[in-house]
């Protein structure tokens, strides 16, 4: 059984960094593909980072130079640190894991977080 716990999100200013965490469950963390997604309200779903079990990133574009997504397999940890945060970046932030990287990059991911909210002020 595969689960997925988010921690660290939180409400901080514009400009202001934070690093949200997602531990999963199970024994197979080092052949899952693993990403963050956001959600901000009356909006759809959208990848923000994902990384391979290689350790490749991918970012969405205006998260590019900011954000980093890493991943700790001793730890069966995931990580998305949040720098120069803006008012755009609030929403739910939730992990998701998938054995293929296809269907974590379109949002079919087989296994997801429940969230963490993350809320910039400006």
């Amino acid at each position: 059984q595969v689960q997925l716990v988010e921690s660290g999100g939180g409400l901080v200013q514009a400009g202001g960094s934070l690093r949200v965490s997602c531990v999963v469950s199970g024994s197979i963390f080092n052949s899952l593909e693993m990403g963050w997604f956001r959600q901000a309200p009356g909006k759809q779903r959208e990848l923000v980072a994902g990384i391979t079990t290689g350790g490749s990133p991918n970012y969405r574009d205006s998260v590019k130079g900011r954000f980093t997504i890493s991943r700790d397999n001793a730890k069966k940890t995931v990580y998305l640190q949040m720098n120069s945060l803006r008012p755009e970046d609030t929403a739910v932030y939730s992990c998701a894991a998938d054995l293929s990287f296809v269907r974590l990059l379109n949002g079919t991911s087989n296994y997801w977080g429940r969230g963490t909210q993350v809320t910039v002020s400006s």
